[in-house]
């Protein structure tokens, strides 16, 4: 029934969320926490490229990986414009296995939260885990749901360049408290002369997590050197629902 960041979806991340927008300063943190890291990094949810890029331009050795086809050709694109190396794999994070061990893995902006269920995001810790080095660490943001109004409908356009456009209805579907999980259906209509030429209906859910819970969940999994930070200031306690959460940790 629903799409998974298909080509309508893709087009509107690339046109909102060009290659090097910082979205709350996390490239500039990331750059930072990364600078004395000599090895390996792994971006987990690549998308088209907007984190990844500046990265690699920074001189990073950084592969990326991500379950949507769509995104990844954008971001091959990107990259091979700008004449930079790096590998780019399709795959499930629930279930990836690549060759190569990490110094770090990278996933920002709350992207481990857009997992289907909390099995799922255990089971991505766990990849992690297997694919990073000793000592490697992995670095995380998570989101809380502050702005989530179930029945809430909101509705953008996007001009293309060639005339086209794109509308994004958001519906703001359910809060489920229980399972800590907001559900909004997102669908992209892709218009020309007022005819609707194609159309994309995406479940887009967030999962949330304590601050302690998530801290708890790492050590269970045998994580060390745990770290929290918030609104990409580094080792700053959240201390508003609205804030960016910065979860770093090591493997042994």
């Amino acid at each position: 029934m629903f799409s998974y960041y298909g080509k309508l979806s893709t087009e509107v991340y690339n046109l909102t969320k060009p290659i090097g927008k910082s979205i709350g300063g996390d490239i500039e943190y990331y750059i930072e926490r990364l600078r004395h890291m000599d090895g390996r990094v792994l971006e987990a949810g690549v998308g088209t490229g907007r984190f990844l890029i500046p990265i690699l331009e920074q001189g990073f050795n950084v592969d990326g990986i991500d379950y949507s086809k769509d995104m990844l050709n954008v971001c091959r694109e990107h990259c091979k414009k700008r004449g930079l190396a790096t590998q780019l794999y399709q795959a499930s994070l629930e279930n990836f296995q690549l060759s190569n061990k990490y110094k770090a893995i990278v996933m920002p902006t709350g992207s481990l939260c857009l997992l289907d269920n909390r099995e799922d995001v255990i089971n991505v810790l766990r990849r992690f885990q297997d694919h990073l080095e000793p000592g490697g660490r992995i670095i995380i943001d998570l989101l809380l749901p502050h702005d989530f109004k179930a029945g809430e409908v909101t509705t953008e356009a996007f001009s293309l360049s060639n005339g086209e456009g794109i509308t994004l209805e958001r519906k703001s579907i359910a809060m489920d408290w229980i399972n800590q999980k907001t559900v909004t259906y997102l669908k992209y209509e892709k218009w020309k002369d007022g005819k609707c030429m194609d159309t994309e209906l995406q479940e887009f859910n967030l999962i949330w997590f304590g601050i302690e819970e998530f801290r708890s969940i790492l050590l269970e999994l045998g994580f060390i050197n745990i770290n929290c930070s918030s609104g990409y200031v580094y080792d700053k306690y959240p201390t508003g629902a609205d804030e960016v959460i910065t979860f770093e940790a090591e493997v042994r």
